[in-house]
Order: C-alpha cells, then structure tokens, then sequence
C-alpha cells in the first residue's frame, strides 16, 4: 500500500481534534495525578494508623492493578450503582487517581528528605503544622521532585490511547475511526506515531533541561 499524501491532509483535522483531547486529558489527568498524590503521601505519613495503613492498602491495589481495568470499572461497572460519569471525565479520574498513587511515593522520598531540624525549626517559630508544610517543608521538598514528576506525566501522556477503550474521541480512538472507515491504516496509525514521539522528544528535553537545573541549584 503507497503512502498518500492527500489523504492524509484530508484526515489531519480530524487527528488534530482528538491530539487536542489527549493533550487535554494528559493536563487534567496530571493536575489530578499531582493534588491527589500530595494528599495521599501526607494522609499515609498521618499518625492515625488507621488511615495510614488504609490509604496504603488502597494504593497498593491500585499499583497492582491494570489501568485499563480501571477505566473499565469507572465508565462501565459504576453506572450500575448508579454514578454515570461522561468518557473524558472517567478518563481524567481513571488515569489521575492511577498515576496519583505513583505521584504520591515521589512526595513522599522528597518530604522524608527534608531535614528534621526544619520541622523543629517551624515548631519553635510558633508554625502551626498546616504553616509548617506550606512555608517549611512543602517549598524545600517539591523542587527536587520536579524531574521525577515530569517522567510520570510523560508516561501518562503515552497512556492516553487506552482512553479510547471507554470512548474517548482522543487521537488513538480518532485514528482507528478513520482507519476502520476508509480501509486504510498506514496514514492514520502512523500519524498517531509521529504525534506522540513529537510530543514525548520535546518533553524529554524539557525534563532533562530540569534534571540539569536541579543539578546545578544542588551544586
């Protein structure tokens, strides 16, 4: 089969609309990821066992699932309770929550990194514990979590095409349409190639443009 060149000027659009949906569910799912991962790391650092070892049991079973199982449960199996939630919303929830439990151990080795004299520091100040984390320890710990975050959120990105086993139009789902419609796969599934290696060479320099920051701050 040749490769045609105007064939794939008349599907670019198309792609184009579902690359716009997967960079949309990549920052969604990130900002989710991020939040929610800082949450778990402080609520698995509480005193209260009890919520700890809770938190980290339900972490550990979602690590040890797969996320596609994940996105099937949200989008198929929750409706039968009752909550219907619309394709890129449990997209954005599945691939967050997923990733957060990932996100959640990075915050947690840069918190446990910071030296025990600054919480001490922040006691003697008279801090309450919730100044203590935004002033102290928050602003010492997370700049060095940057690169390690940045490689998660790239994985996240290539994780994107699963959304489409729950309908998401995004361009994995878009590409198998018109694949599945003209007969033709080489120019589609190609394309969703050549979007996603653009995308992810940038994001590796931009991370390694990090890494070298942190370096030289650290120096």
């Amino acid at each position: 089969m040749e490769w045609d060149w105007e064939f794939v000027w008349q599907i670019m659009p198309t792609l184009l609309e579902g690359f716009k949906i997967t960079i949309l569910a990549t920052v969604l799912g990130a900002a989710v990821a991020a939040v929610l991962g800082l949450a778990i790391a402080i609520a698995r650092r509480s005193p209260v066992t009890a919520l700890s070892r809770t938190v980290g049991f339900v972490c550990e079973f979602i690590r040890g699932t797969p996320l596609l199982v994940q996105l099937y449960f949200i989008f198929y199996v929750l409706p039968d309770i009752g909550i219907r939630l619309p394709p890129l919303v449990a997209g954005v929830i599945g691939i967050g929550l997923h990733y957060a439990t990932y996100t959640a151990e990075v915050y947690r080795a840069g918190i446990e990194n910071v030296p025990r004299g600054q919480w001490e520091a922040a006691k003697a100040a008279n801090l309450t514990t919730r100044q203590a984390w935004i002033h102290v320890v928050l602003p010492q710990a997370v700049p060095p979590m940057i690169p390690a975050l940045a490689n998660y959120f790239i994985a996240m990105f290539k994780e994107t095409p699963l959304l489409s086993a729950i309908t998401v139009l995004e361009l994995m789902n878009q590409a198998k349409s018109i694949a599945n419609s003209n007969y033709r796969y080489i120019e589609p599934m190609t394309l969703v190639g050549v979007f996603f290696l653009a995308v992810s060479l940038v994001s590796v320099v931009g991370l390694r443009w990090l890494e070298e920051r942190y370096a030289r701050m650290d120096d």
